[in-house]
């Protein structure tokens, strides 16, 4: 029983030795990991502020995605001022001031250390078709271009050479908040048509009219028939080689199943 005793107050006394000695290893870990943060963090701020990681200028700005917009416009149009630290610029800020332009869709902003600057990726707001409105006093006026979701770019805003360069030839007449619900499905189905359409008149909901190369086409109010529309359509684009077209008032697709040509009287 003696012996018994005594090994084990000897296992217990090399566990209690093997204990303090893992309790001193792991109060030295935590004082090395400390250290090593300190000292990361005291590398990173003393980084932060050399002047070799300034944004210097506009040219520190790297530019991609935009075809409309030069990338000097683009430069031109953040919120920075020169020289400022790499580290001290809110790239989400930047992206988020840079998406309430109105050619800008969406923007991404990202840090680039070596050398000090920003990357900009953005994708802009194609236009594909010129939006007007009509007036008694003054007939037609524009009122800006229309991206493929309906949404409108003024006038005054697309001052860009580039912007002025690629204007669609498409338009439409009417109020865009009025048609912008349907204009995605309208303008799609449209453009894959193969007869040429010029113009669409969205000024009456209950029919819209659409000014094709072989005459003015009538197709209702928008609906799930506009593919329908659109085939039978393209299935007229011979009618000006079988009659007049100067004779031709319009083609009535608003019930696809028996398409009408209204002949001037």
């Amino acid at each position: 029983m003696a012996d018994t005793a005594s090994v084990s107050r000897t296992d217990l006394e090399g566990r209690r030795k093997k204990l303090i000695r893992q309790r001193r290893q792991k109060i030295i870990q935590t004082i090395w990991q400390t250290c090593a943060l300190v000292s990361l963090a005291g590398g990173l701020l003393w980084m932060a502020v050399q002047p070799t990681w300034l944004v210097k200028s506009e040219k520190d700005i790297e530019v991609s995605g935009n075809q409309l917009l030069s990338s000097a416009e683009i430069q031109s149009l953040l919120p920075l001022s020169y020289p400022q630290s790499v580290w001290k610029i809110e790239p989400s800020r930047i992206a988020q001031s840079l998406q309430k332009q109105p050619l800008i869709a969406h923007a991404n902003v990202t840090r680039r250390l070596f050398p000090p600057g920003l990357i900009v990726e953005v994708r802009e707001r194609t236009p594909v078709a010129v939006a007007q409105k009509t007036s008694a006093n003054r007939g037609k006026t524009t009122l800006g271009v229309l991206d493929i979701t309906g949404t409108l770019i003024s006038a005054d805003t697309y001052n860009s050479k580039a912007v002025k360069a690629q204007l669609p030839n498409l338009k439409v007449t009417g109020v865009p908040e009025q048609y912008r619900q349907f204009w995605r499905q309208l303008y799609e189905t449209i453009s894959r048509s193969s007869v040429k359409v010029t113009e669409i008149d969205c000024q009456d909901l209950t029919n819209v009219i659409l000014k094709t190369e072989i005459g003015r086409v009538y197709l209702g109010a928008p609906s799930h028939q506009l593919a329908e529309q659109i085939k039978v359509l393209a299935q007229m684009r011979d009618l000006p080689t079988k009659v007049n077209a100067n004779k031709i008032q319009y083609i009535d697709l608003r019930n696809p199943d028996l398409p009408t040509i209204q002949m001037h009287k």
